[in-house]
């Protein structure tokens, strides 16, 4: 039971809101010395998990290359391309992002953006520029408004990819579905699934994109400080 230990630090450390890089090591440290393994082991299956999962890594290779495009001004650049297209509102940008994230999700491009490389380095800057362009004043926008807009081209990410990538057939999603549905006696092919997460796409599309047309309204409303 003591090996079990690691999960109430894991959660206590969380709730603290500590690093989570130091809380999980820490929960790893306790949980191995509890286990019987002395520190050199410990450390020894770290090293040997980091090695065996080394390709994780290559995602964070990306991170650098986006911190030198923001350092050299690629978050003004975008604002200011927005700022130019008049007709081009947060609403419609993130719509017409919503629906290039969900084509590229469906044939399996799911890692050809993100979070981290695309949505806030380029998305939500060019969102709030639409925004901003749109007042009447040309003043910017208040702090909650901002946080608003930021959030909506996070959602815009995750329900895209969320909604379609399980169109494409050869997904872990798919292949989760395909044994949930198993152990609970259901037949399904990995085909099936796909063909029926069309409808569910287009079902996100419709009301997500509603309620992206809606956000310029919104925006209208709250937007002034």
């Amino acid at each position: 039971m003591l090996t079990l230990i690691g999960v109430p630090i894991v959660v206590l450390g969380f709730v603290l809101r500590f690093n989570p890089l130091l809380v999980v090591t820490v929960a790893a440290v306790v949980t191995g010395l509890l286990g019987g393994m002395d520190l050199v082991a410990v450390i020894s299956a770290f090293g040997k998990a980091f090695n065996d999962s080394r390709y994780v890594g290559v995602v964070l290779l990306a991170l650098p290359a986006v911190g030198l495009l923001e350092r050299a001004g690629l978050q003004e650049r975008a604002k200011t391309l927005i700022g130019r297209a008049r007709a081009l509102t947060a609403g419609r940008l993130l719509l017409l992002y919503f629906v290039l994230r969900q084509a590229t999700a469906a044939i399996g491009l799911t890692a050809i953006a993100g979070q981290a490389q695309m949505v806030r380095p380029l998305i939500a800057p060019m969102a709030e520029a639409a925004a901003e362009a749109r007042l009447e004043d040309g003043g910017g926008l208040n702090e909650a408004t901002r946080q608003q807009v930021r959030a909506e081209a996070a959602a815009a990410e995750n329900v895209a990819l969320f909604f379609g990538e399980d169109i494409f057939v050869a997904v872990a999603s798919v292949l989760l579905i395909k044994g949930v549905l198993q152990q609970n006696g259901v037949e399904a092919q990995p085909l099936q699934i796909s063909m029926w997460a069309i409808p569910t796409a287009l079902c996100a599309l419709l009301v997500h994109g509603f309620r992206l047309l809606r956000l310029d309204r919104r925006l209208a409303r709250t937007a002034r400080p």
